[in-house]
């Protein structure tokens, strides 16, 4: 019986745990009546690769991106690269030698998926990505399966392990952000640059994923409007949690008529809410279907074995031969239309605001003022303790009903120009009641 051939480019912490899991005597060859075989290990690191590897010799270890690409007995490509410019090549020269491709690498998806789609359709080849978003999450197979017969109105992700670590502990902990940043550090959990998930950037990149499997569009990456958790302070964690809520930062995508919200940015979530107790590195997606209802995925969303299984689940299907049938089958990989999206200006949402306000009488009549000019409507106000230091400054938050993005933040303007204000500490956060 043939086997199905593989070539690893990339042996780093996931493709290691991969290439660990092709070699072994494990569930996946005991679970297939066609083999599955490591014919090749592409990495710069060779010395490193064979110390911990310790490679039989029938898998070549090479640095030639081309050698894997010319075996005709190689099916199957997977990319764990990473980056957009080596990995997008690796990629395009895979699918036009007549290979399958695995991929974990969300940014290129979210980057170049459409050209790299087309470029599959055209070779009659597949683009597998299940280890794209959320790990060991199979969120990606749900909304390209399950649910292909459903609506999709919303979904709803924490989606990065990273920045969900940091908020639960700020929370649960009490620490400043960069302290319990610095402690995702040494745990491992975030890296030693930590922008591209604090800033938020790396779940705008797995909503641009999501979205074309979810509303059948393309998405520019640059369109989704992302904000990261850099300034957000513990204190407003504290304050939200007496009323109720818990901060995420979360992957929004939701029908709004024929156009669509887009958006990453923190907010705030009633405790009762299954995503408000996902708490440390885990992961959850929430998806609202028009039959389905609600369902949420859980799961660990980052780390070599969680990963590792969901790219070894995509090497399975393709191995099986049923992954091509469905990704040739499916609009959301042909030529879909972009997506139309709501201005984030006009987005409509509650808003929860701290403002740090001079002890004295009318002042919150003023701010009132200012709010009702702009058309918001407050929902509840709460003085804090005193703030330390200086003037008699004291916290006041506030919930507003539901307003308008660009009047709060002309609100918000206003209201740090007032002389009774020390606009320096005010905070805002969206509150989404899903």
């Amino acid at each position: 019986m043939d086997a199905c051939n593989v070539a690893l480019y990339g042996c780093g912490t996931v493709g290691m745990g991969v290439a660990r899991a092709l070699l072994e005597e494990g569930p996946l060859n005991a679970r297939l009546c066609k083999p599955v075989r490591l014919a090749y290990i592409v990495e710069t690191r060779r010395r490193q690769v064979v110390e911990q590897l310790q490679p039989p010799a029938d898998v070549t270890l090479t640095d030639d991106l081309d050698a894997p690409l010319q075996d005709e007995d190689v099916h199957v490509v997977v990319e764990l690269f990473g980056g957009t410019t080596t990995a997008r090549r690796v990629v395009q020269r895979a699918l036009a030698a007549g290979k399958d491709v695995v991929t974990a690498n969300k940014a290129l998806l979210a980057e170049h998926g459409d050209e790299l789609y087309e470029l599959a359709r055209q070779a009659g080849r597949s683009i597998a990505f299940e280890a794209s978003v959320g790990g060991g999450i199979p969120i990606i197979a749900a909304l390209r399966n399950s649910f292909v017969g459903d609506r999709i109105e919303s979904l709803y992700g924490i989606v990065n392990g990273t920045c969900n670590y940091v908020l639960t502990r700020m929370l649960q902990g009490g620490l400043e952000y960069d302290e319990a940043l610095a402690e995702a550090q040494q745990m491992g959990y975030a890296e030693a640059d930590p922008a591209l998930d604090v800033e938020g950037h790396d779940t705008a990149h797995k909503l641009a994923v999501l979205a074309r499997l979810a509303f059948g569009v393309n998405v520019r990456l640059q369109d989704i409007s992302c904000e990261g958790i850099t300034g957000v302070d513990v204190r407003d964690l504290r304050y939200a949690a007496a009323l109720g809520y818990t901060l995420k930062l979360l992957a929004i995508g939701m029908r709004d008529g024929e156009r669509l919200e887009l958006r990453v940015h923190p907010a705030l979530l009633r405790r009762e809410h299954p995503l408000a107790s996902i708490g440390g590195v885990y992961n959850a997606v929430c998806v609202h279907g028009h039959m389905v209802g609600e369902v949420v995925l859980t799961g660990k969303g980052a780390g070599r074995p969680a990963t590792s299984s969901a790219v070894i689940g995509d090497i399975a299907r393709l191995a099986l031969g049923t992954y091509r049938s469905d990704f040739a089958g499916l609009s959301q990989f042909g030529r879909v239309p972009d997506a139309e999206l709501v201005p984030f200006g006009r987005i409509r949402t509650r808003y929860y605001f701290r403002l740090d306000c001079l002890d004295r009488p009318g002042v919150l009549a003023r701010v009132a003022g200012v709010l009702g000019e702009e058309d918001i409507s407050i929902a509840s106000v709460r003085q804090q303790e005193l703030a330390e230091g200086g003037e008699e400054f004291v916290p006041v938050v506030f919930m507003t009903h539901e307003a308008c993005e660009a009047s709060m933040q002309k609100a918000l303007q206003r209201i740090n120009r007032l002389d009774v204000i020390r606009g320096r500490n005010t905070r805002m956060l969206r509150v989404e009641d899903i």
